[in-house]
């Protein structure tokens, strides 16, 4: 493997992707810190709306591999992080350079501004994937290359924007996943198919998705909640796709405090929201195909069941690739 600006990036996008369905309304983005010699210092990511964004995690674990400082290490509100590494840096990231998908935000919001943050601890090169198109916090290679550090543009641009782009569709109208389990041979039914390590990763995507859809006979035959115990988050509305508007009331999805339970033949009601996610099998993918922007399979290493998806002929390009516990996590786009 050559190992060239392409091996960084890569790097951080593969770091962002983990979190990818995690950060809404941010955007999931990641972050590589290499040292003078080609050295790996840090490779970071964005965890969550409100807390530090890629560059600083990537930064404050750089400082601690530079320095051993454990102090930076007990910091994890944002503005803290930046004043001690400005405080405390000595020019130590002189010749380090860094690796982002996203141009470093210029604005100060939750956050103080990144690019203001990187300018000043005097970083040689900046390499960036994708710009920003959000006009509140643009223009932050500006503010890099004004400083007098070398800023590089569209390093792994297209899977920066595929990293990116569920940013822009929420940004402008909704992004819309459908997700699902399934075993090795293809069948979703009888019972538990993932980890409970997945299971807590899809529960972290439903406490910050606004609507999570599913079919009215899941609903009927799983009983099922939908909410997001297992990481004690907040339970999404719920679209239950169905013809039939009769349905028993005790399910234990229409007893969660503070959801709105809309049930309809049709997805109209997703204009209200913004960030979607779609769980089901065969029948829903279906159902919704022509609305689908990305698809999130968890695959498990075994065999069971007996139905699955046996009479679909799509065919997807994977954007990541990753592993969560024993399962196998892919984020992928229909082929058109």
């Amino acid at each position: 493997m050559e190992i060239d600006h392409s091996f960084y990036m890569n790097l951080a996008i593969d770091e962002a992707w983990k979190y990818q369905g995690l950060t809404y309304p941010n955007p999931a983005v990641g972050c590589t810190v290499r040292g003078e010699h080609g050295e790996i210092l840090a490779v970071e990511s964005h965890h969550k709306a409100g807390e530090p964004h890629a560059e600083v995690n990537a930064l404050k674990s750089a400082y601690y591999k530079l320095t051993q400082n454990k102090v930076i290490l007990k910091l994890h509100d944002s503005e803290k992080i930046h004043t001690f590494l400005l405080q405390n840096h000595k020019n130590i990231f002189k010749n380090c350079s860094l690796y982002s998908t996203l141009e470093p935000c210029s604005h100060v919001g939750k956050t103080p501004s990144c690019a203001n943050l990187i300018a000043n601890l005097g970083i040689k090169n900046i390499y960036i994937g994708a710009e920003d198109i959000n006009t509140i916090a643009a223009k932050g290679n500006e503010i890099l290359a004004k400083s007098g550090l070398h800023v590089t543009l569209h390093v792994e641009e297209q899977k920066c924007k595929d990293l990116l782009l569920p940013f822009l569709k929420f940004m402008k109208n909704n992004f819309v996943f459908f997700k699902w389990a399934q075993r090795l041979n293809g069948t979703t039914d009888g019972g538990i198919v993932s980890s409970e390590a997945s299971r807590k990763n899809v529960h972290a995507m439903r406490n910050v998705c606004d609507l999570l859809v599913i079919g009215g006979n899941t609903v009927r035959s799983d009983r099922p909640t939908l909410d997001a115990r297992l990481v004690n988050g907040k339970a999404p509305d719920i679209l239950i796709l169905s013809r039939e508007k009769d349905f028993d009331r005790t399910i234990p999805l229409f007893s969660v405090p503070n959801r709105k339970v809309t049930i309809a033949s049709d997805f109209s009601v997703l204009k209200n929201y913004k960030n979607i996610m779609i769980e089901g099998s065969e029948k829903m993918y279906g159902l919704s195909r022509d609305i689908t922007d990305y698809y999130l399979c968890y695959l498990a290493p075994g065999f069971g069941g007996k139905e699955g998806f046996e009479n679909i002929e799509d065919k997807f390009d994977i954007l990541n690739a990753g592993k969560e516990a024993e399962d196998i996590i892919l984020w992928m786009k229909r082929r058109i």
